[in-house]
């Protein structure tokens, strides 16, 4: 079993910056072989990835946050982290984190193994 929790969701104006923050962790999962994703589902619309970082440091991202988003990966603390910068009323939804997916050809397959999520608010 996986516990992935995430946290760091607040209320920012437009153009502010949040960081999240992905623990995971379990009896049999080891962080520095596994691939993060961090998704979002904003109200009324499917769950899409918006950036994934695999065991070895390889880093993808949704286009709409490129130049704007940035995922990395502390080992030692079985953490992995988005930093969100020059957000926008559009960034608004629910932040989920998924541990020991499949990272191939900078494409990111979710495991079963999600957090509860957290939200992350931008005022216009």
């Amino acid at each position: 079993q996986v516990q992935v929790v995430e946290s760091g969701g607040d209320l920012v104006q437009a153009g502010g910056s949040l960081r999240l923050s992905c623990v995971a962790s379990g009896s049999t999962f080891s962080f520095r072989r596994n691939a993060i994703g961090w998704y979002r589902q904003a109200r009324e619309k499917q769950r899409e990835l918006v950036a994934a970082i695999s065991a070895g440091g390889g880093i993808s991202y949704l286009d709409s946050v490129k130049g704007r988003f940035t995922i990395s990966r502390d080992n030692a603390k079985n953490t992995v982290y988005l930093q969100m910068s020059s957000l926008k009323p559009e960034d608004t939804a629910v932040f989920y984190c998924n541990a020991g997916g499949y990272y191939i050809r900078d494409s990111y397959y979710p495991s079963a193994y999600w957090g509860q999520g957290t939200q992350g608010t931008v005022s216009s």
